[in-house]
């Protein structure tokens, strides 16, 4: 069952079956050209969060409702998409743990994956509090992008995500 919670962004829990323009050249508007799949969200830190073309520091973020879950968060694009930079961003001012995120990718409509990046971030609220990755990828016709995000590695937490941004 699909659910438009805000309109323009078209989204769904997993277990169920208003954009902004871009700010960058070659920018791709998620949320006019994909469905976002997600395993869990909290009401207060919402999907929209993620695409909502606000990053960096203290940015609004998604968040999961739930404690020490791995998360998945899918894009089911409409039309096969040229991928060749993904962008995203972490921040955990609060509690220390170490998060890991994987990237997957699908040319086959979500029947297979490939790996393209693991990545693991280690939080302190004395240390380290944000992360800022920028992938250059050359991945021509993705129909599934897939990110799995590990929040408890080391001590415990919530999956968090600040910004998700992708370009052809």
């Amino acid at each position: 069952m699909d659910r438009t919670d805000t309109p323009g962004m078209r989204k769904r829990l997993m277990s169920e079956q208003s954009s902004r323009p871009p700010e960058r050249p070659g920018e791709i508007d998620i949320a006019s050209r994909a469905t976002v799949a997600y395993s869990s969200e909290d009401p207060a830190h919402p999907l929209e969060h993620l695409i909502d073309g606000h990053y960096g520091r203290g940015s609004t973020h998604w968040a999961s409702a739930r404690t020490n879950a791995t998360e998945r968060i899918v894009l089911e694009f409409d039309r096969p998409q040229q991928i060749s930079c993904l962008v995203y961003e972490v921040e955990e001012c609060r509690q220390e743990h170490t998060q890991e995120v994987r990237v997957e990718v699908s040319s086959d409509q979500g029947h297979t994956y490939r790996q393209v990046l693991v990545q693991e971030y280690t939080f302190s609220p004395q240390g380290a509090i944000f992360q800022h990755e920028e992938l250059r990828l050359e991945l021509p016709a993705i129909t599934h992008l897939s990110l799995t995000i590990v929040p408890d590695k080391s001590g415990s937490g919530v999956a968090t995500l600040t910004a998700l941004r992708l370009f052809a």
